[in-house]
């Protein structure tokens, strides 16, 4: 169906063309929590391999196996000075770099806790929109406020947080109440938890809590309305864009 607006629900562009069904198989087919998982596991051995020696040098468990600063920035770290050199693409490669085994499982075990949830209330699609969207939120805060360098996906782990809080507020009754009250203390125990820890960003954990809360009512939920064709192309947009960010830090690095 190629018409501008479907004359039974108003959709535009509600066949795109005939590449829906397409985009629909195709984004489906994706197991964003795997996906994450194996982006972030592959980042974190090429970051050990550029280094080796650094990471073993741990003073600590929280150190261990943790890689250099130098190859870090290589394969895109964001953070203060990477901003004002420019580098818009570490908002997008930061996400999936960890500065420690620990870093690393201690977010892997989030995303697997938190990316089915979302996925069920909005989609494989919109899942992929509000990952993305909430991790570069959270480091758009974090850079804005002097952090010098940063990685990681808890920013994104908080904005799966923050998109469940807006999917509880918005459905309201018993079942949104509860998920409402759920999350919500989740994410209020893990932001407090933070202030804690060495070497937390907190600038990101807002951030990012309040990307996905945005992008949560931005996008709706499948009680609203279903996945539709364009928020397909959005996410497509959102991996692509991951994939050419990760070029350009790789060319920034070592094409230079």
């Amino acid at each position: 169906m190629d018409a501008a607006v479907c004359f039974y629900c108003g959709a535009r562009r509600p066949g795109l063309w005939g590449f829906a069904p397409f985009l629909g198989r195709l984004i489906g087919r994706l197991d964003f929590a795997r996906a994450v998982t194996i982006g972030c596991v592959a980042t974190y051995v090429v970051s050990l391999l550029l280094d080796p020696r650094a990471a073993l040098h741990a003073r600590s468990p929280f150190d261990l196996l943790a890689p250099s600063d130098a190859a870090l920035v290589a394969l895109g770290m964001t953070g203060a000075g990477p901003w004002a050199a420019g580098w818009w693409w570490t908002l997008l490669t930061a996400i999936y770099l960890h500065g420690s085994l620990l870093h690393l499982v201690f977010n892997l075990l989030w995303i697997r806790q938190l990316a089915p949830a979302v996925e069920q209330l909005f989609g494989p699609a919109r899942l992929v929109t509000i990952f993305t969207a909430a991790g570069v939120a959270g480091f758009v805060v974090s850079n804005a406020m002097g952090v010098a360098l940063t990685i990681g996906a808890s920013g994104a782990v908080f904005g799966l947080l923050g998109a469940m809080v807006a999917y509880g507020r918005s459905r309201g009754g018993t079942f949104g109440v509860a998920v409402l009250r759920q999350y919500g203390q989740w994410a209020a125990l893990m932001f407090v938890f933070g202030f804690f820890m060495t070497g937390v960003n907190n600038w990101a954990h807002a951030g990012g809590f309040l990307g996905g809360y945005l992008a949560a009512l931005a996008v709706g939920h499948d009680e609203g309305r279903s996945e539709r064709g364009l928020d397909r192309i959005i996410a497509l947009g959102a991996v692509g864009l991951t994939l050419l960010a990760f070029a350009l830090a790789l060319s920034n690095a070592f094409l230079r």
